[in-house]
């Protein structure tokens, strides 16, 4: 994970501002995140897996804005950006590890990610998932914005040239496009969807399902009674 941390801390303070250009519909995108979540509690406890910038957890509080907050991320340089994002904010903590490997905490009445679990190798994720559902209440939810593997050749090549063009058309630079490609090309390791919802289903969450789908960007959400 070493390699991950020294990316995402290399270009922290470019994150958030380049996020649009990067990921297309992405109001649609976190916005069905958001919709999903749900909690039978004033307030939640919330878990932000990869929270990275806080972008993720900044749109969780509008919906709860009395929830704790706890975002964990293996680059300080994006975690400071969180910080100062939630500055003026009480009962958000924030945690630098590997949460691959890290003790999650918990218990959580939400669990939730976007763009980062796709980086750790495909028994990693599947162990996270379990570990997830461990960290939860009853009726806890995980709620996971993140990328997937096309089901077959055919579909992740059609993918990749959706998301070549739209970043074609963006206003990024011959250098941030570069960039973007190389992280790409190194750092994703994304899985099928299918594979990702199994995965779900062994560790234990009971209603499993997919609130968005825009190629490779999708949000899965599953529920532990």
């Amino acid at each position: 994970m070493e390699h991950i941390r020294d990316a995402f801390n290399a270009f922290a303070s470019e994150y958030d501002a380049q996020r649009e250009y990067v990921i297309p519909e992405l109001q649609d995108y976190y916005g069905a995140a958001v919709w999903a979540a749900e909690s039978g509690h004033r307030e939640p406890a919330i878990l932000d897996i990869g929270a990275g910038t806080g972008l993720l957890s900044a749109l969780m509080l509008q919906k709860f804005p009395e929830a704790t907050f706890t975002l964990v991320d293996i680059a300080e340089n994006m975690l400071d950006v969180a910080r100062t994002r939630f500055k003026d904010r009480e009962n958000i903590r924030y945690i630098v590890c590997d949460y691959s490997r890290s003790d999650l905490g918990g218990p959580y009445d939400i669990v939730c990610s976007a763009l980062s679990i796709h980086h750790l190798v495909t028994e990693a994720k599947r162990q996270l998932f379990r570990r997830i559902f461990s960290s939860l209440n009853p009726g806890g939810m995980f709620v996971n914005a993140d990328q997937a593997d096309g089901e077959t050749l055919y579909f992740r090549e059609r993918n990749l040239e959706y998301w070549n063009d739209f970043l074609n058309r963006g206003p990024l630079n011959h250098a941030e496009h570069a960039e973007i490609l190389r992280r790409r090309n190194t750092l994703d390791l994304n899985e099928k969807l299918s594979v990702q919802l199994g995965w779900l289903h062994e560790a234990g969450f009971s209603d499993v399902d997919v609130v968005y789908k825009n190629r490779t960007f999708i949000v899965t959400v599953a529920r532990k009674t």
